[in-house]
């Protein structure tokens, strides 16, 4: 299989409500799809990259020119695409792990339809349905996000998780705790916090969590370390975990007691399956966390979500949780769970007429 053709398109979407966390408010998603064209067909990447540098060093303008100038005519040059040969020859380059995981992402999907194989089959998935969890951004008041997580409760969320930060912590996770003392709850801190605030969050073991995630600055892990023999609450990295080994270096610190695996922030799905592996083998839970993703990129975490490590509810969520329309047929949740797509590739498609209405700009890479 060889790379032709790359179609790199940026779409803007706007979000059914806005979503605050410590790092700011979205009201909208700016997304960079690829599409590969191969020798064997086509395939489609999603770039999970913001706009602006905050979650990470990345950002979406860098991230395309970063495919465009180098990741693609690397990959171009490979005489037989295969997902493994594509990692390999990006790894050239330093960094860059979202723009990495886009064209990875979509070599990977023509890859597998061209064979007839789901991205769950490829990745090694067991399961048939993920559960899912809802993550809840900072509101206005407290009664307002009282009522929000009572409509997710509702809907059969299997996990609530509450974005924090220094000023909204703990009286939003005691108020929920105390409308829904029975639900999996945990809160997600995006590195708003120091080693200096460890007496204040232990004041959030209390409320009975699931986990504590990420609380502090990603290079932090010893700090995190410390924390956790501060706090009863699990830590949960997110923003620290970029790859395998990293993971390895948490675990050993006592960083961490469960990892977020984010495809996109640790350069692709493959190496998302490396670092299951790595934590399976130390017996560390791992769950799917999200970025506000299309169906694509939906598709392809709940492909990675069916691996039998993920034992903990995913930051996968119906489509009209985030989009009045996605831009794949609509990814839907029955009873708090969603079903792994089983058909070639990521099993969905994207539609062509509501893909071209939220465009913003297409750039079209050829003649390699």
């Amino acid at each position: 299989m060889k790379l032709e053709r790359v179609e790199i398109r940026r779409i803007d979407i706007p979000l059914r409500t806005p979503f605050r966390t410590s790092l700011g408010l979205e009201l909208n998603r700016d997304i960079l799809l690829l599409r590969a064209d191969t020798s064997e067909g086509s395939g489609w990447g999603e770039c999970v990259a913001m706009p602006e540098p905050g979650y990470s060093e990345e950002y979406l303008d860098g991230a395309a020119e970063m495919i465009r100038r180098f990741l693609l005519p690397a990959v171009a040059a490979l005489d037989d695409l295969t997902p493994a040969r594509v990692a390999a020859a990006m790894a050239a380059f330093p960094g860059h792990p979202m723009a990495k995981a886009t064209v990875e992402m979509a070599v990977t999907d023509a890859w597998l339809r061209a064979r007839g194989t789901s991205y769950a089959d490829h990745l090694g998935g067991m399961r048939d349905v993920v559960d899912c969890g809802v993550s809840v951004g900072i509101a206005d008041t407290l009664d307002l996000l009282v009522a929000e997580v009572s409509g997710y409760v509702d809907q059969g969320y299997r996990r609530v998780k509450l974005k924090i930060e220094p000023g909204w912590d703990l009286a939003p996770v005691r108020a929920v705790r105390e409308r829904f003392p029975d639900i999996a709850l945990q809160a997600d801190a995006n590195a708003a916090y120091t080693l200096g605030d460890a007496r204040h969050l232990a004041a959030l073991d209390a409320f009975d969590l699931v986990m504590l995630e990420q609380p502090l600055a990603a290079e932090g892990l010893r700090d995190h370390a410390a924390l956790a023999r501060m706090l009863r609450t699990p830590i949960c990295l997110d923003e620290s975990i970029t790859s395998a080994r990293s993971a390895a270096d948490a675990i050993g610190l006592g960083a961490c007691a469960i990892v977020n695996i984010k495809a996109g922030r640790v350069g692709g799905y493959l190496e998302a399956r490396r670092i299951h592996d790595v934590c399976a083998a130390n017996s560390v839970p791992v769950w799917c966390g999200g970025m506000l993703e299309t169906g694509l990129g939906q598709a392809a975490n709940v492909a990675l979500a069916a691996l039998p490590g993920f034992t903990l509810p995913a930051d996968i969520v119906p489509s009209e949780r985030y989009f009045s329309t996605d831009v794949t047929a609509p990814i839907t949740m029955d009873e708090g769970r969603i079903a792994v797509p089983e058909g070639p590739g990521l099993g969905l498609d994207p539609i062509p007429e509501i893909v071209e209405g939220y465009t913003t700009d297409v750039v079209t890479v050829g003649g390699f």
